[in-house]
């Protein structure tokens, strides 16, 4: 039994099971039975209630037991949880796993051309915080978790070492 998130907000019940190209069990209560088809390792097609869909494997993010899909050119985010997280959060330790980030370093040697963030600003994960330039390259450091910048360490326009420290949280 899974309980799966759509995009942040519809939440649904199901216990499905795969069969050679058929899928049954139920969503919500529900009795659901189709057809199911692999076309390649990231698309899939779905015949369900006379209906047909394109299913594309847009991303998977194993730790996090989520998925990208696009349905019918449509997105959908779902993050899936299965008992024993359902167990876990209702004990309060659904979050002792997630590492908490203390600092942001130089992955490489190079030239900080911009900060994008001030001190005491509140980032999300995935947030640009620095343009880092390296090897004639830009690249766009991102915020590993969600967090206040506590202190900002990098200079625009100065030379860094790799595993220098730039952002504290």
């Amino acid at each position: 039994m899974y309980t799966i998130t759509v995009n942040g907000n519809s939440v649904f019940k199901t216990e499905l099971t795969l069969k050679n190209n058929s899928f049954e069990g139920k969503l919500n209560e529900k009795e659901l039975k189709g057809d199911i088809i692999k076309i390649n390792a990231h698309q899939f097609h779905l015949i369900y209630n006379n209906a047909s869909y394109n299913v594309d494997l847009i991303k998977v993010i194993k730790e996090e037991k989520t998925l990208v899909l696009k349905i019918n050119g449509v997105k959908f985010n779902l993050h899936l949880k299965d008992k024993y997280d359902e167990l876990l959060h209702n004990l309060g330790m659904d979050n002792m796993a997630s590492k908490k980030v203390t600092d942001i370093k130089a992955p490489m040697p190079g030239m900080v051309l911009n900060v994008l963030v001030g001190e005491g600003s509140e980032v999300k994960k995935g947030d640009a915080l620095i343009v880092l330039e390296a090897m004639k390259m830009e690249n766009i450091l991102k915020s590993p978790a969600d967090g206040i910048i506590k202190k900002i360490l990098a200079i625009k326009g100065k030379a860094v070492e790799k595993g220098q420290i730039l952002i504290q949280f």
